[in-house]
């Protein structure tokens, strides 16, 4: 392994654009009651659990029971789940294909339903360019649990500080970076592409 500082990202908002209200408004008249039904029914703490490991099936049908009326918005939560995604953020990708090209290794931690995560392999040819993730689904942590943090870097024989976390949400590089790595937080391709670099690796400025 070369001293190069090692690149772990994250997948929501860092490479695919993912916002459970694309779905909603679909399935409301108005944006206020789109808004309503994520902040009240179809939360974000609720989507955390299939995160946590929670089954989809079971998920959707334990709402089910507690709101009755919303069945069908509840359950297209579940089957229509690939419209949360807006595109792919094609200027993540070209930096990964470009740390790819210079033999970086490169990993990923993500919050992420391990049903999910399975359905999006052939979907996003990204992913199989990973030396290696974590799926929280999978491992029954999420981020920012600091655990989640310690189990990648014992999987994959890192020190966390030759490692650099980036993410999207504020609260989980904090958590990073307690843990001892370096951490990005990711506003855009072009920010992320200029603090990669100022880590020392090997990207064309642009």
């Amino acid at each position: 392994m070369h001293d190069t500082i090692i690149p772990v990202f994250d997948l929501g908002g860092v490479f695919v654009d993912w916002n459970p209200l694309y779905l909603f408004r679909k399935l409301f008249e108005t944006e206020e009651e789109a808004l309503w039904f994520h902040q009240n029914i179809c939360t974000s703490d609720w989507n955390l659990e299939f995160d946590a490991g929670e089954i989809y099936a079971e998920g959707v049908a334990k709402l089910v029971t507690r709101f009755p009326k919303y069945w069908r918005e509840i359950q297209a939560f579940d089957q229509r789940w690939t419209e949360t995604f807006g595109p792919l953020i094609q200027g993540t990708i070209d930096i990964h294909n470009e740390l790819i090209e210079q033999d970086i290794p490169t990993f990923a931690i993500t919050n992420f339903s391990w049903e999910k995560w399975m359905t999006r392999l052939g979907e996003w040819p990204f992913l199989e360019k990973f030396d290696g993730v974590i799926v929280s689904g999978l491992e029954g942590l999420v981020k920012p649990d600091p655990r989640i943090y310690r189990v990648f870097c014992e999987r994959y024989g890192m020190a966390p500080e030759s490692c650099v976390f980036i993410d999207d949400s504020e609260p989980n590089i904090v958590a990073a970076r307690k843990f001892g790595m370096h951490g990005i937080h990711f506003k855009d391709p072009v920010h992320l592409r200029a603090d990669l670099i100022a880590l020392g690796l090997p990207l064309k400025a642009k």
